[in-house]
């Protein structure tokens, strides 16, 4: 069969996009003139003192997935124990916090009851509504009601990572509020972004701009890079990447002591007392283990710091 330079080219172009795989969304970014660079030492140097942040943990929705999904079933800790796949009962969270001054801020959105209820409108084909199991997800407290309990107007969203099941409240966030994500998080290459671009896409569509934390490196080696988010040591973004490439960690320094949100980093509690990294929805298994292991170490130089793990309770 004769096939044209031009259709060669095509096929040349889609074969090496299947290979590479794609970017996670389209969605417009930029730098975030938010925050500024810290370290790990100014950091610890703050957080055995009282902050201002209330802080609020919310179970959004209850799920079960794959443990192998969860945790790396390979690793020695995990074959020791004899952990085999199985269906996980897993937590989907959404934490509010409230700065006296900049206002009221989301970590993660929870799930969009709009979502369950007509997943494809929000982009969510039933490709994706049966590899995530979208039926087992049980609502406790919808974004839209969360959005509805704060006191005041929502002045952003800070993002662990772009993972769908951490976005999936998107479409009950208003379009005009600010986005916040890890450096490189939206544009890492993979080959699964073939399948959930579209979604997020979707799920992001009409909002603002995500804003990347400008991270530089720790001048004490301790994470990759660290933030000092209102320039006021009350809230810290770590890029702890593994996870994902822009996987973003939080300290926060609230009113009640010292809060560590790992984000997906860690999701359950076992991967915690264990040093264990997630399996399969992690995309590097060595750089996933050694953020664990930074934010293990500084628990154990802080020990009254509460650890909010990505989807179990510690």
């Amino acid at each position: 069969m004769f096939i044209t330079r031009p259709l060669t080219l095509f096929f040349i172009s889609v074969t090496a996009l299947i290979l590479q795989g794609c970017a996670l969304t389209s969605h417009p970014v930029t730098t975030t003139a938010m925050g500024k660079p810290s370290s790990s030492a100014e950091m610890e140097r703050l957080i055995d003192q009282p902050g201002p942040i209330q802080f609020e943990a919310i179970d959004s929705a209850h799920w079960s997935v794959t443990l192998a999904g969860l945790l790396n079933l390979d690793s020695p800790a995990a074959k020791e124990a004899g952990l085999k796949d199985r269906d996980e009962p897993i937590q989907v969270y959404a934490y509010l916090l409230k700065h006296p001054q900049h206002g009221n801020f989301l970590a993660d959105t929870g799930v969009s009851k709009k979502l369950l209820d007509d997943p494809r409108k929000e982009g969510v084909n039933w490709l994706i509504q049966k590899v995530m199991h979208i039926d087992k997800i049980e609502i406790k407290k919808s974004t839209g009601e969360i959005v509805q309990s704060v006191d005041g107007k929502l002045n952003g969203i800070f993002f662990t990572h772009l993972h769908l099941d951490h976005i999936s409240g998107m479409p009950d966030i208003a379009s005009n509020v600010p986005l916040y994500i890890g450096a490189t998080e939206s544009n890492e290459s993979s080959f699964k972004n073939l399948f959930v671009r579209g979604a997020t896409d979707q799920l992001l569509q009409g909002k603002q701009a995500l804003q990347e934390w400008h991270f530089q490196p720790d001048p004490q080696g301790k994470f990759a890079g660290i933030v000092d988010v209102f320039e006021d040591g009350s809230v810290f973004a770590i890029s702890v990447p593994g996870h994902t490439q822009g996987s973003t960690a939080f300290l926060i320094r609230t009113t009640h002591g010292p809060v560590l949100l790992t984000g997906d980093t860690c999701h359950t509690r076992w991967g915690w007392d264990h040093t264990v990294e997630p399996g399969d929805f992690t995309a590097d298994h060595v750089r996933n283990l050694q953020s664990l292991k930074h934010m293990k170490e500084l628990v154990a130089r802080h020990p009254q710091i509460e650890v909010h793990l990505g989807h179990q309770h510690f």
